[in-house]
């Protein structure tokens, strides 16, 4: 039921039990009045009687029922013993018919000497009044009928209920106005509630009743409080999904019921979904059986730490704990390049300790011989040269492990200019010394990219390298072509041999530090293993690209894209 409901039909149960109450009271009241005074009446009215009373019994008939006439009331003679000598209402010839009145009270009172005169009410059902005073032959008795006060009490009521239908739908009028001035804006702080729980703009209501507008203000300032709170909750919440967001580390967090609640976008990324892609319950989440143990164990109220679990080719280092409220979180760390870098590290030592160890084991053994035997000139001259030789192998090894290290470090800064590539190209060919007279050298230089912008000394140590790993590779009578063209914005320098080639397996990876697709035969004559690596860093630190494109049997093209330097000239 409503509030206006409520106070309305309140209204009308206190307006009817008030109505009844003063109804009764007045009935109450103005009957005792009224009886009151038709008894003082009636007292009165009994002594004048009694003086009024012939004393010659014969009298009696005609002068009672016209006193009885003249008073409005009955008038009863009785004698001693309480019988009726003479009634204004009874006939005398039927007086002998009626019994005594001894027993009424008021006769019986007045007969045993009480003062007099002595009134009293009529019993139930008797609507009179009775007056009894001593007198005549023995009492003088009058009775009055009540019915005139019934009568007045009947239109009073019939007033007073009058009135009071006025006063209940009056008040019912009243009541209805009341509830809904004060409805309408209950009602518009209920809307205006709903509002602030949607996170709309609410409106509040100004009703003019102090009590409402002070919870009108009470709210007002409620809303205002929460919407701070809000804001700053809205604020660190957007903070913290930032920070997840930002994290290196892949963040799962799930519910009591495994529901997947936070997921980054690095966590997607390790397990292979889109930005938007649905993902699965966590327990369904990962296909590895130890990554499903280690979230079965976090969903049990147990913390996994430091759990290394390979899953789709990717090494991670899994951290698992169990919410407070329920659910769990994953933290997940790919340490995938790590471990290649390890693989790297400890291939890179393991070459290094590879390329030194046979040089300066035929330094050491040559050497040896030469103390101890002390050969023929000639061939201690030939000793000592392939001593020289390893030598200069370890110390060319030294100085492109420095290069690359600097390279690498980011301490070396590349001086840009414009390079004649052609003029590089045949001064690079001439130092190579006489291993170039038995191959061709092509120089194919575009006219609209004579040049590139990059540190000479770079380009000369790039072309270097790449036109010893043509002519090592290329057989007696074969052809080098270094060549360049314009395209992307840059310049890009080739290197194209007729070589044996290099088969597809081992293409993708030339650019690492000694790798060698032909071990033997390159170390054999003289490569480190670390030409084509300290060329990809070198055109990398000046913003460039380097590929490679090769088929067995028919040589190989290594192209380095340099960007322009210089602003596009004018049409």
């Amino acid at each position: 039921m409503t509030f206006a409901k409520r106070l309305v039909l309140g209204t009308v149960v206190v307006l009817l039990f008030t109505i009844l109450v003063l109804i009764w009271s007045a009935e109450r009241s103005l009957r005792r009045d009224l009886e009151s005074e038709v008894a003082r009446t009636l007292l009165r009215e009994a002594v004048l009687v009694r003086e009024a009373v012939p004393k010659d019994s014969a009298a009696w008939a005609a002068a009672i029922p016209r006193m009885a006439r003249q008073n409005g009331v009955r008038i009863m003679l009785l004698d001693s013993a309480g019988r009726p000598r003479s009634d204004s209402d009874v006939p005398p010839g039927a007086l002998l018919g009626i019994g005594s009145f001894a027993s009424d009270s008021d006769v019986q009172a007045v007969l045993r000497g009480a003062p007099d005169p002595v009134v009293r009410r009529g019993g139930p059902g008797d609507h009179r009044m009775y007056a009894a005073v001593r007198g005549g032959p023995g009492v003088v008795r009058l009775v009055s009928s009540l019915a005139q006060v019934d009568e007045t009490v009947r239109r009073s009521q019939g007033a007073i209920a009058g009135a009071a239908i006025v006063a209940l739908a009056l008040g019912s009028l009243l009541a209805l106005v009341a509830a809904r001035s004060i409805t309408q804006p209950l009602s518009a702080l209920v809307s205006a509630s709903r509002a602030i729980a949607a996170g709309s703009l609410p409106r509040f209501p100004r009703s003019g009743i102090p009590d409402i507008d002070a919870l009108v203000q009470a709210l007002r300032q409620m809303h205002r409080q929460l919407a701070d709170r809000f804001e700053e909750l809205r604020r660190e919440r957007a903070e913290s999904a930032a920070l997840v967001e930002a994290m290196t580390e892949g963040v799962i967090a799930a519910d009591g019921r495994g529901r997947i609640t936070t997921a980054n976008a690095e966590a997607r990324r390790l397990l292979g979904y889109g930005a938007h892609e649905t993902l699965p319950d966590l327990p369904a989440l990962f296909r590895a059986k130890a990554a499903r143990e280690v979230v079965d164990a976090a969903l049990d109220g147990a913390a996994v730490q430091n759990r290394e679990l390979e899953l789709d080719g990717s090494m991670l280092i899994v951290n698992a704990r169990p919410l407070a409220a329920g659910g769990a979180l994953l933290v997940l760390h790919d340490v995938t390049e790590i471990r290649r870098l390890e693989a790297v590290r400890r291939d890179f030592v393991a070459n290094v300790s590879h390329e030194l160890k046979t040089p300066l084991t035929s330094i050491s053994g040559y050497a040896e011989t030469i103390l101890t035997d002390r050969p023929e000139p000639e061939l201690e001259h030939r000793f000592l040269t392939t001593i020289l030789g390893n030598a200069r192998r370890m110390q060319h090894l030294v100085d492109d492990l420095l290069d690359l290290s600097r390279i690498e470090s980011g301490r070396w800064t590349p001086a840009v200019e414009a390079v004649d590539v052609a003029g590089a190209i045949r001064d690079t060919w001439a130092a190579l010394g006489d291993r170039v007279s038995a191959v061709a050298l092509v120089v194919d230089v575009a006219p609209d990219a004579p040049a590139v912008d990059a540190d000479p000394e770079a380009v000369r140590q790039i072309l270097t390298n790449l036109l010893e790993n043509s002519l090592r590779h290329t057989p007696d009578g074969g052809r080098i072509t270094g060549w360049t063209r314009a395209e992307d914005g840059g310049v890009t320098v080739g290197v194209t041999d007729t070589g044996q080639g290099i088969a597809g397996e081992h293409l993708p990876r030339i650019f690492e530090r000694f790798y060698r697709a032909d071990a033997s035969r390159s170390r054999d004559e003289g490569g480190t293993g670390l030409g084509l690596a300290i060329v990809k860093h070198l055109v990398e630190a000046h913003g460039g690209r380097v590929t490679a494109e090769s088929t067995r049997g028919r040589g190989t093209t290594v192209c380095c894209w340099f960007p322009s330097a210089r602003p596009p000239e004018a049409a």
